[in-house]
């Protein structure tokens, strides 16, 4: 078998002897302790060498990190059998490194995403020997291949399309720029003899009712002989046993397997996994083992023209899914910060308000194993972006060859989860190259990307992974003979509508998909106060502007409110403002499309994550706190949820039931004032398919409002749709009487809320009573009357009394009052 020895913990660290930046000059000559895996700005910061990036407007003060070479070293011996090979084993290197064994440089490397293999059987000695990874900044070899090829147009003023790094390392319009260096995840010694399991990909489908493994494997050898046994069990049953004869290195074999059950998403079934297992053998000794869990399941993409365009509905197991999903970017700047624990967490939350998919976006990294496991087990498919975003892509050597290694790598490592569902191979290339007029500035008429897009990536699929359907890029309508982005063909991002309109235009269009789209909101207060220690605070306070990396954001954050609110006149009133403005605008995007299905395939919100404290399109923050978007989320993603929508110049009630059964109840919808006195009302029999919509007309005698604070209130078993007589901006906003108690309960505070009057838009604000502190609700609306309790929990013992401290819990007319 092969022997393992973990070469991860203590290493030592230096910058490189020349280095220039006057903040690197006290280190030169110094031996730092370093944690493999790492990063050289967490080993800074552990060593309370830099201050911290995410405060303030520090990310500028470490920028010399970046640019900056280092080394890392350690002793390595072999401690284990002998062998016929050893080998130096890198999960991870970032990015261009040397590494050397006794000064003698064993290779080279220059890609984030791969992984790498050096020969150092001269280890079988047991003498210890110096180990150095050295490092080269990223942007000297960005430099360095910008010179070679010519300039290429993108998004950002950063070099990031000339190194096949996390793009996202070089900043973005909600991230900082902080050029990452490091042995980012695991490193080992392997000693093995004879042969190695090099490769085994695994495509695991549900097929005519039965699972189907269609099993490969590669395998590298010391010797051609003798001929070697591969056997596959699953769950420690034989299902596969072949021989590879000598000299021969791969092998292939598909086989039906019985007594299995299909794996579906969340809210379509069940997901079972079972423990494969591939064994190398010879002479009835085990020379490898590799162990997975996989599922069985079919993904298709119904992209079928019709009579609009051309359809986007994902399949599982032959049945259409709705897509209720959010874009998912590096939740850490520091990659190697993650574990499973966080990744957990972080899915789990997502599992946790309705989301069915997660979008792996391509300007961050191919996530780690503990990634894609964690979404098998919760039945979240996985949309992976092959790692391309926003720019033109060179596409001469040596950056070609070191794409296809990466493709054929990470295709191979992600093939055996049956939460990937389908490979993209772009994020906005092809659609920006013509919109942004990347084609017209220096360098755009030189290689850009769309043979990776249209012809590599899409062939190494199609080779290495058959089982899952690949699409171009994201947005795309299939081919040139529709623009990149057009609403009736295939995927698209709405952006015009941030960007220039205000959210009403969401209703304007029902594209065929939609792939991204999102809406600005501040950070938890809490989040907002840690990160910046400006005083007074303002929405233009230098700190609060440098956590906005969106080009006019708070411009934009503004325009998109004044429409509907009045300019709020204190930083309190601005953060409740624009954390409900941000709400307001993802319901009526995800309720008018929702209300379109099967039209409309699904949405993508963007974006799930942060990862640092910023004004961003998250729903969770950069310190992990919940803004209300989080919550709105399980209200929208609901299996079962009422909208009323305009359509035609009327009203309708859009019944949505993405449950397995149908819906069936008595509908109600009443016209009532703001005492809550029912005017008008209408009540019928409701009965909905499962997986359908339903859109039952308001009749007119209820929608004929007689006063401006008057609303309709649709009802369906516990479904709730509210419509308002006028827009925010011209509602009467009265006392909405509220009367607020808190009773301190284990683990936090009961929070019992009653109103009076109408009460809109009530948010309790848990940081601001315990950094910690949690709530379960976002911004609810009470009608005349009724109460509700919100549930406040957190690590220690919480004062009841601190709820009614300013700005804990306050409602839409106190804001507006205030404002």
């Amino acid at each position: 078998m092969i022997w393992v020895q973990d070469l991860g913990g203590p290493w030592s660290l230096r910058v490189a002897d020349d280095a220039t930046a006057p903040e690197a000059a006290p280190l030169v000559g110094r031996e730092l302790t370093a944690t493999v895996p790492g990063c050289v700005h967490v080993d800074l910061l552990d060593a309370d060498l830099l201050p911290d990036p995410f405060q303030d407007a520090n990310e500028l003060a470490v920028a010399w990190v970046g640019h900056t070479d280092w080394t890392y070293r350690r002793d390595v011996a072999w401690q284990g059998p002998a062998h016929d090979r050893v080998d130096l084993v890198f999960d991870g290197l970032d990015t261009v490194a040397t590494v050397e064994l006794d000064g003698v440089t064993l290779g080279t490397t220059r890609n984030m995403h791969r992984a790498y293999r050096l020969d150092v059987t001269s280890l079988l000695d047991g003498d210890p020997r110096s180990l150095q990874v050295r490092f080269t900044s990223a942007y000297t070899e960005a430099d360095t291949m910008r010179s070679a090829f010519g300039p290429r147009p993108n998004a950002y003023p950063e070099p990031f399309n000339f190194i096949r790094k996390m793009a996202c390392s070089f900043g973005w319009d909600w991230g900082p720029t902080l050029v990452t260096a490091g042995i980012w995840r695991p490193v080992r010694l392997e000693g093995w003899s004879t042969a190695r399991l090099a490769a085994v990909r695994p495509l695991a489908t549900w097929r005519d009712g039965g699972g189907v493994l269609d099993l490969t494997v590669e395998v590298e050898r010391t010797r051609d002989e003798p001929p070697l046994r591969v056997r596959a069990l699953l769950d420690g049953r034989a299902v596969a046993d072949f021989v590879l004869p000598p000299g021969v290195g791969r092998g292939r074999v598909e086989t039906a397997i019985a007594e299995v059950r299909p794996w579906a998403p969340i809210g379509y079934g069940d997901q079972p996994l079972h423990e494969l297992t591939v064994e190398l053998s010879a002479a009835g000794e085990v020379l490898d083992r590799w162990q997975r869990r996989t599922g069985f399941r079919s993904a298709e993409i119904d992209r079928t023209p019709d009579a609009v365009g051309h359809r986007f509905v994902v399949q599982v197991n032959g049945d259409p899914v709705l897509i209720k999903g959010v874009n998912w970017i590096p939740d850490d700047i520091f990659p190697a910060r993650m574990t499973r624990e966080r990744y957990e967490r972080r899915l789990r939350e997502a599992a946790a308000v309705g989301v069915n998919l997660i979008r792996v976006w391509g300007g961050g990294i191919y996530e780690s194993r503990d990634f894609y496991e964690v979404c098998d087990e919760l039945g979240l498919l996985v949309w992976q972006d092959f790692l391309f975003a926003c720019a033109c892509y060179p596409e001469e050597e040596p950056l070609y060859s070191e794409v296809v290694a990466e493709a054929r790598e990470n295709v191979t490592r992600l093939a055996v989860h049956p939460s990937l569902i389908t490979w993209n191979g772009n994020n906005e290339n092809l659609w920006l190259r013509g919109a942004s007029g990347w084609d017209r500035q220096p360098g755009g008429e030189l290689s850009w990307g769309e043979t990776y897009y249209l012809r590599t990536l899409p062939e190494i699929v199609a080779e290495l992974d058959p089982s899952r359907p690949y699409q171009a890029g994201s947005p795309w309508s299939g081919s040139w003979q529709h623009a990149p982005n057009d609403p009736d063909h295939q995927t698209f991002h709405s952006w015009e509508v941030w960007n220039r309109e205000g959210y009403d235009h969401y209703r304007d269009s029902t594209p065929r998909f939609v792939a991204e789209f999102g809406w600005q909101a501040p950070p938890a207060w809490r989040t907002l106060r840690d990160a910046i220690s400006d005083e007074p605070l303002r929405p233009d306070s230098p700190g609060v502007l440098h956590h906005q990396k969106a080009e006019d954001g708070n411009g934009k954050l503004a325009r998109g409110l004044a429409p509907h609110f009045p300019e709020p006149t204190s930083v309190e009133a601005w953060h409740y403002l624009h954390q409900l403005n941000q709400v307001r605008a993802i319901r009526t995007g995800v309720e008018h499309w929702r209300s379109s299905w099967p039209h409309t395939g699904g949405t993508i919100l963007w974006q799930l994550n942060d990862l640092w404290p910023v004004t961003s399109w998250a729903a969770i923050d950069g310190a992990g706190r919940y803004k209300p978007l989080y919550h709105a989320l399980g209200e929208l993603y609901a299996p079962r949820a009422l909208t009323i929508q305009p359509r035609d110049g009327d009203l309708v009630l859009a019944v949505l039931n993405d449950s397995p059964q149908p819906w069936h109840g008595q509908l109600t919808v009443a016209r009532q004032d703001a005492g809550g006195e029912v005017v008008a009302e209408h009540t019928q029999e409701a009965t909905v398919a499962a997986r359908t919509v339903a859109l039952v007309p308001v009749p007119r005698h209820v929608t004929g409002f007689t006063s401006d604070a008057e609303i309709l209130v649709a009802r369906l078993d516990a479904a709730r749709a509210l419509w308002f007589a006028v827009p925010d901006r011209d509602f009467p906003h009265a006392d909405a009487g509220l009367t607020v108690s808190a009773d301190a309960v284990p683990g936090g505070l009961d929070v019992r809320v009653q109103a009076t009057g109408l009460a809109r838009d009530v948010l309790l604000q848990a940081d601001r009573i315990h950094p910690a502190a949690v709530t379960d609700r976002g911004f609810l609306t009470l009608l005349p009357g009724e109460s509700t309790t919100i549930a406040v929990r957190g690590p220690a013992e919480l004062e009841p009394a601190l709820v009614k401290a300013p700005w804990v819990l306050t409602d839409l007319a106190t804001v507006l009052r205030r404002a």
